[in-house]
């Protein structure tokens, strides 16, 4: 099963990774032209974007083992990527539910809506 995390408790999750001794992933799996309209900003966490159609030819690029939050617009292409992953051996994925559209809501009204 999918983990799912709230932007207002991202903090949380990134203190469990942290615990493990890990810096974790944030996979933006949004397009180009959406990254460049609203982003998050690193704190604490790795930020990657692969588009989700690039993601099956682009998933070397990733460590399975390494914890990772995907983010789309709304939630549903991460929750899409997410279980793909899952399905791939990837061991310790969350989605960001809401997406970025909740992360600016809940966690950081600096990020543009769009």
């Amino acid at each position: 099963m999918l983990a799912q995390v709230r932007p207002a408790q991202f903090d949380q999750w990134l203190e469990q990774c942290r615990a493990q001794g890990v810096t974790p992933l944030v996979l933006d799996v949004r397009e180009p032209w959406e990254c460049a309209t609203a982003s998050v900003t690193p704190d604490g966490f790795e930020l990657l974007n692969i588009p989700m159609q690039d993601i099956p030819a682009r998933q070397q690029e990733l460590d399975p083992e390494r914890p990772v939050a995907c983010l789309c617009h709304h939630g549903m292409r991460s929750m899409h990527v997410g279980m793909f992953l899952l399905n791939q051996g990837f061991e310790q994925v969350t989605n960001i539910t809401g997406g970025i559209d909740a992360w600016t809501r809940e966690r950081d009204n600096a990020v543009p809506l769009y």
